[in-house]
């Protein structure tokens, strides 16, 4: 889509879940680098609305309101509001922070799901679906727990299995069971409707491969689905908490949360755009006042001259590349997305974020402890973005990119240019005298950087955006101590005045380009300027502040971050870590008794590991190939992150050889390999104590 086709931007952030408050990982990954995008294009004067909200359907919402023994309408109205506050305290400056429970979106989504419906674009299947007898309800993917067929993993959920990364099918887990009363689930018949992405497999394809500038990692996952052979999708659940089913015979039925979900940013532009929403209503939405040009919401969301960009994780790549597309197609009257920056995972102090194990900075935490440093995270966040490969946040690291970056270069800069126009000249802008060479190689540089700048927020690298802001605060200090205007004031106070005139324009010149990576910053900067805000424009030119201007009062833009705080924050995670290690992790529940004939059935035997690789594309899946002294063959295992391939050449191992042949990641899997698993995760393969021949059976 070229520039000049470009009408509007309709800028969607992934709805967080409503079952707990935002952490870093959730800045780093969606919602900084939106916004920083969102704010540059308001300040080129383009027309974008920003949308978002709290994603309040799906089984973690029942699940978390069945453990807090309250409704799931107690949970998602508690945590809309910490997420909401948490987000306008912060600074991200969405249009509107909208909700999937509201009346509107349900409306939308049940129209949405009901065009489809009317269209015969689904197809009505009976499946066998477990069913909890105890609890008298069918059991959604997440209230079924098993033993992956994969990897071995006993806690797989019937959706995926979280440490070998395997996609499910709740039939896939050996012995399931229902985390509603732990019983054995039956199977039992039931009716729900599917998007048939199969056939639709071909049209997708071509969507995806018109979006070739997308980032590697988005544009490689949606291929290796393809590859793979898209399959139909149930777009209902048996549920009771969710958007309602709307066609008749679908009582206990609801929209699975991945059809209503994205709908939900179609949805929160109509409220946006909705002239007659109560006041009540625009608060409960976070509405800003933030002038929006068009009328209907449908200019943003079904014209060809609306640029869509969805900001997203990586975990959320399939859903808003291929099934959302998808559905957006079968309607027929949207527009599809333009683009999806999605991002790598961010890490905390070298372990992976866990909300269950509590190793996390939340946001709301963060406001609390760090008052008024809301563009330091921002900083920090965007330097380290995890844009290309996971990334790590330390402690130590946000305490030395304050101290030695914002404060040593950047507030340096804006500090002695101002303090010495105050103390020199009674806080006015001083004419500009006789241009030095060195003055005129400062000019011309300031010109380049709002393109540099620019270009890079436009192709969403957002590191070096900052970078390129930060090279300019560099160019200025370097200015400043070239010519040393503190010595000069003695000998030549009119070269002076030229001196702290250019550097007051590289400041202004920073106060504008600062405003889509650190806004409060910038306020603060354009108020000691005493300017005005300035649109993206007025950046690049030496005469934004004229002589005689009188300037504000020069405060400290950043202050230093002292040790005491960063220890505070890293004794506070030595706590949690303190924490987790002491509560004794339980062992797995035995299982249900079976018969000897059952035990019978299972023919394990000695085999020996003859080659192994890690299978392209995944990070936990290991292609082995295993001499079981019947045969030679195939079996892939989810032990990637625990072993090297080449370390594991000729060990010998037990493996269940009459295990159903599977296929995963395009690979037939003929059988699995016995793991010991302790509490802790560590995975230890079960080995004869000494060598056996291969094929001897393991009784």
């Amino acid at each position: 889509m070229e520039d000049h086709q470009i009408k509007r931007y309709t800028v969607t952030a992934a709805l967080p879940y409503t079952n707990g408050p935002v952490h870093i990982g959730h800045l780093a990954g969606v919602y900084i680098p939106a916004d920083t995008y969102v704010r540059y294009l308001r300040l080129k004067e383009k027309d974008v609305i920003f949308v978002c909200g709290s994603d309040e359907h799906g089984v973690p919402i029942t699940l978390k309101a069945r453990k807090e023994g309250v409704s799931p309408q107690e949970v998602v109205d508690k945590y809309h509001k910490i997420i909401g506050d948490s987000f306008s305290d912060f600074g991200i400056s969405f249009n509107i922070y909208h909700r999937t429970s509201s009346a509107t979106h349900h409306e939308t989504a049940a129209g949405f799901f009901r065009n489809l419906y009317d269209k015969h674009v689904f197809t009505e299947e009976s499946t066998e679906q477990y069913y909890d007898e105890s609890a008298q309800q069918f059991l959604a993917d997440r209230y079924i727990v098993g033993t992956c067929p994969v990897c071995g993993n006993e806690n797989a959920y019937g959706d995926q299995c979280e440490k070998c990364g395997t996609s499910l099918n709740p039939t896939d887990l050996i012995n399931p069971h229902s985390t509603l009363s732990g019983q054995p689930p039956v199977l039992r018949k039931t009716t729900n409707w599917f998007l048939p992405l199969d056939k639709m497999q071909p049209e997708i394809e071509a969507y995806i491969e018109s979006r070739k500038t997308w980032r590697p990692t988005v544009f490689g996952q949606c291929k290796s689905w393809l590859n793979g052979g898209l399959q139909p999708r149930a777009m209902t659940r048996d549920l009771e908490w969710g958007v309602k089913v709307p066609v008749k015979g679908a009582d206990g039925k609801v929209l699975y949360v991945w059809f209503d979900a994205p709908i939900g940013y179609i949805s929160a532009t109509k409220d946006l755009l909705n002239a007659n929403l109560s006041t009540e209503k625009k608060e409960e939405y976070y509405i800003k006042n933030i002038p929006v040009k068009e009328a209907s919401w449908e200019d943003y969301w079904k014209s060809e001259e609306t640029k869509l960009v969805h900001f997203i994780g990586k975990d959320n790549i399939v859903f808003h590349c291929i099934i959302f597309p998808a559905m957006l197609m079968a309607h027929g009257e949207y527009h599809l997305a333009n683009q999806v920056p999605a991002n790598e995972f961010l890490n905390l102090e070298g372990d992976k974020i866990s909300t269950s194990r509590n190793w996390a900075v939340w946001l709301p935490e963060f406001l609390k402890d760090f008052p008024g440093k809301q563009d330091v995270l921002r900083y920090v966040l965007t330097s380290a973005a995890p844009e290309t490969k996971d990334n790590d946040f330390t402690w130590k690291d946000f305490q030395a990119r304050n101290n030695n970056e914002l404060v040593a270069i950047y507030g340096n800069f804006i500090n002695r240019v101002l303090v010495l126009s105050h103390k020199y000249f009674g806080g006015k802008v001083m004419p500009l005298g006789i241009l030095s060479q060195q003055d005129q190689e400062v000019i011309e540089q300031l010109k380049e950087f709002p393109d540099k700048i620019g270009n890079a927020l436009e192709n969403y690298r957002f590191r070096e955006a900052l970078a390129e802001f930060m090279n300019l605060a560099r160019v200025g200090n370097k200015y400043l101590a070239d010519e040393e205007p503190w010595k000069l004031i003695k000998t030549d106070p009119e070269r002076v005045q030229t001196v702290l005139n250019i550097g007051l324009q590289l400041a202004a010149n920073l106060a504008i380009l600062s405003q889509p990576f650190l806004p409060n910053s910038a306020d603060a900067l354009f108020t000691m300027l005493n300017l005005s805000t300035q649109n993206w424009d007025k950046a690049g030119t030496a005469d934004l502040l004229p002589e005689g201007h009188a300037l504000g009062e020069a405060k400290l833009l950043f202050e230093k971050i002292e040790d005491a705080q960063i220890e505070a924050q890293i004794q506070k995670l030595l706590n949690t870590k303190m924490e987790n290690e002491q509560v004794k992790l339980p062992l797995i529940e035995a299982k249900p008794n079976i018969t000897f004939e059952q035990f019978a059935a299972l023919d394990i035997r000695v085999g020996t590991i003859l080659a192994a690789e890690k299978v392209a594309k995944t990070k936990k899946l290991l292609k082995l190939s295993i001499d079981t002294g019947l045969d030679q063959r195939t079996v892939v295992s989810g032990i990637a992150e625990y072993f090297e391939p080449e370390a594991i050449i000729g060990k010998q191992v037990s493996i269940l050889v009459n295990l159903e042949p599977r296929e995963i990641k395009g690979i037939l899997s003929q059988g699995m390999i016995l793991m010991a698993e302790n509490p802790e995760g560590k995975l230890s393969f079960a080995t004869p104590a000494e060598a056996f021949g291969n094929g001897s059976v393991i009784r």
